[in-house]
């Protein structure tokens, strides 16, 4: 599944109150960790990071107390203890067998030794598989068995979405829209290599104006500022968002095209200029550049609370709006 349908199937769990213990399964750096506390906090869940592969069994199931001489757990102070929450076993493979027998307990029947898990609190899990070079050891069948299991694949149009809601440079988007077999591209031989966690990064040190290639590699930062020279050739993103875009040609090299529609969907802060950069758009772009801008800018407006703002200038282009509804149908 792609990360946005791992959004949804996790958002399905804690509305139809499903504590299935779920695995997650994918490759790194792809937002698996990310998604699960998002989901936790838009619903205002508790949110418990546990790494098994740092801790040792005694760490999980507590430490023996002789109260009234008798031998008792005394759970850790880790483990969450009351309300409701999303308790998360992330990198649980790359825990060693002991550890991951240990966790059998808690996953199954929610507690281990004196500890009990409370009834608010779903139990799910991620990790990297093999054929992604990460050092992880086999999942014992018994506690596999435990699961439900989800696998989580790279998909550019979730990570755009994301990107645009976070605000990620227009570059970084830009580039990854012309070369989408870049966002990741696994490189056991390299310590940097690109991936939707190593973009994030790379569009912060973008932003204050530091070198890509310590987060995405040498050979693709070399492609990025290739492809940073072409942005000379777009035109004044600027003066079409302030409605002055009248006569100013679309870009014929796919490249650049790429570049202006992203720049337009970043740079559009306000009703007035989404409806400016439509305009523009609509009259001298082909159609499927117009429904690329279309989709992706609506995704925008709607996720800043701008959509009734553009309407009401909207109801007042009949023509434009017809326009924009027939390329969202």
């Amino acid at each position: 599944m792609k990360p946005g349908q791992l959004s949804l199937f996790l958002d399905g769990l804690i509305r139809h109150q499903l504590k299935l213990s779920t695995m997650i399964w994918g490759p790194p750096g792809i937002g698996k960790s990310s998604i699960v506390a998002q989901t936790a906090t838009a619903h205002g869940l508790a949110f418990v990071d546990l790494r098994l592969s740092q801790l040792a069994p005694t760490d999980l199931r507590g430490l023996p107390v002789a109260v009234e001489g008798v031998s008792r757990w005394f759970p850790p102070e880790f483990l969450p203890h009351e309300g409701a929450g999303v308790l998360f076993l992330d990198e649980i493979n790359l825990a060693p067998p002991a550890m991951q027998g240990m966790a059998q307990q808690l996953i199954l029947d929610r507690r281990v030794g004196s500890y009990v898990l409370p009834d608010g609190w779903f139990i799910w899990a991620a990790g990297n598989r093999k054929e992604d070079r990460a050092a992880v050891f086999d999942m014992p069948a018994p506690l596999a068995n435990r699961f439900i299991h989800l696998e989580v694949e790279v998909d550019f149009e979730s990570f755009k979405s994301y990107a645009l809601a976070q605000g990620f440079v227009e570059q970084v988007l830009a580039f990854l829209a012309f070369r989408p077999e870049l966002l990741h591209k696994l490189d056991a031989k390299q310590v940097a290599w690109p991936s939707p966690r190593s973009w994030e990064m790379a569009s912060q040190l973008h932003r204050a104006g530091m070198d890509v290639a310590a987060a995405v590699g040498a050979s693709t930062a070399q492609e990025f500022y290739a492809y940073l020279e072409l942005y000379r050739d777009l035109p004044d993103l600027a003066q079409i968002l302030h409605g002055n875009g009248d006569g100013l040609p679309f870009p014929g090299e796919p490249s650049v095209r790429f570049a202006a529609v992203v720049g337009l969907t970043a740079r559009a802060s306000d009703a007035s200029r989404v409806y400016h950069a439509f305009r523009w758009i609509i009259a001298s772009a082909p159609a499927e550049w117009a429904q690329l801008f279309a989709v992706d800018m609506l995704k925008v407006v709607r996720s800043r609370g701008m959509l009734a703002d553009l309407r009401a200038l909207l109801d007042a282009d009949g023509e434009l709006k017809a326009r924009i509804d027939a390329l969202t149908r």
